[in-house]
């Protein structure tokens, strides 16, 4: 007993090495800028600020409560099954797993709807979600009906694994993990996004032929550059680069190329294309593969200790998937925070790439500050909060890179 007591602190230390080791070995080793020390009062007017925090801050405080919400009701649903619906779930494992998956799945969505609807609320309030609350609801449900599916299907195979391999199923678990992230992302371009947006080939013209003429001086194999209808239910700005082999793909939100100006626009290419250039896409799935074995092992451990069990002779069913949704919460959420650390890196390569590119810190600076403005972002957050679930470099930061950049390359 003792030495199966042990296992969950070791899986602990595992984990925490792992995701240590796995952002060491990962992290750019050239081509960064250490943001100047800038104020963010020098950027933003009071009344700018006051209009961030006043929406930000309350919207942090939803997030957290809905991150509490979730974990409570797996929390429940993990330390006190239904037994009555579970039970017969277990004359067919596998289906029984799927459809307990998709289960958990749903609940989870309606214990936080209240919370969504409030958020929704105060972004239609202060003008940066365009969506009735018809569409809005719709893009729940359709949102909703993906991650039943995705849940079903992770449901049964993780109950497949675990009766297979009743001591060691976080192996093979872990590999799946892997697997299925290469899958989705290069997939979800082609078969998932499209269910929510409209995307066209950017057409011929002037931002094409630009953004094509960019990726040539970058020497990027673009792949192929959209545009989206972002407009259809939010007025913030951005892009983003999606996609594996024959789905890889530069997108652009119609908000973007419609509102700001071309340099900015010429700005946010070139840190799109930057992840092009030095692969970002890999490291993540890289980052992913060096983690997913400690992390699977930990919620192994988490699970049997959940649920009392220790690989013993009973064959689990799905009465088990609920203690393993809670733990796989727990290891993501750790590990989630552990990889927006490379995250932060990576997009500041990517901003001081757009730099060297474009020649132009005077449009980053201002695309930051536009930004902030459009997407109503507190451009300094809270430290903590900021290390924890930031994936970018905060707004004064980047424009701190900008300040660096042109500082340094006016000497």
């Amino acid at each position: 007993m003792e030495l199966r007591r042990s296992r969950l602190p070791l899986a602990i230390v595992v984990a925490a090495a792992a995701a240590v080791a796995a952002t060491l070995v990962l992290r750019p080793r050239s081509g960064l800028v250490e943001p100047a020390a800038v104020e963010v009062t020098d950027y933003f007017s009071a009344a700018e600020l006051e209009r961030a925090r006043d929406f930000r801050e309350p919207q942090r405080l939803i997030a957290l409560a809905g991150l509490a919400v979730s974990g409570g009701t797996l929390a429940l649903l993990a330390l006190r099954p239904p037994r009555r619906l579970l039970e017969p779930l277990g004359r067919r494992p596998l289906l029984g797993g799927a459809a307990a998956g998709a289960g958990i799945s749903i609940v989870l969505v309606a214990a936080n709807l209240p919370l969504a609807a409030v958020s929704h609320e105060r972004s239609v309030d202060v003008g940066l979600s365009t969506q009735d609350w018809g569409p809005w609801l719709g893009d729940v449900a359709k949102a909703a009906g993906v991650e039943a599916v995705f849940a079903a299907g992770g449901g049964a195979l993780a109950l497949a694994l675990m009766r297979r391999f009743r001591r060691n199923w976080w192996a093979p678990m872990a590999a799946c993990a892997v697997a299925v992230g290469v899958v989705t992302l290069w997939l979800f371009p082609v078969v998932v996004d499209p269910l929510f947006n409209d995307f066209e080939r950017l057409p011929d013209g002037k931002l094409r032929s630009d953004t094509l003429a960019l990726a040539r001086e970058a020497r990027v194999d673009v792949g192929e550059v959209y545009r989206v209808d972002a407009s259809r239910r939010t007025t913030a700005a951005n892009a983003y680069v999606g996609g594996l082999g024959p789905t890889k793909r530069v997108v652009l939100f119609d908000n973007l190329i419609e509102g700001f100006p071309p340099e900015q626009v010429r700005s946010v290419v070139a840190h799109e294309l930057a992840h092009q250039k030095h692969r970002d896409i890999w490291r993540g799935i890289a980052w992913l593969a060096l983690v997913a074995p400690a992390g699977t092992f930990l919620a192994q451990r988490l699970t049997e200790r959940i649920r009392g069990t220790a690989g013993g002779p009973d064959k689990p069913g799905p009465g088990a998937l609920p203690a393993l949704a809670l733990s796989l919460a727990l290891v993501g959420f750790a590990l989630g925070s552990a990889s927006n650390v490379l995250s932060r890196q990576v997009e500041g390569r990517a901003d001081a790439f757009s730099l060297r590119l474009t020649g132009d810190p005077a449009a980053h600076i201002d695309l930051e500050r536009r930004l902030a403005r459009v997407n109503v972002s507190d451009p300094d957050p809270p430290a903590l909060l900021h290390a924890l679930f930031g994936t970018h470099p905060t707004t004064v930061e980047r424009i701190g890179i900008g300040e660096a950049w042109a500082r340094s390359a006016a000497r």
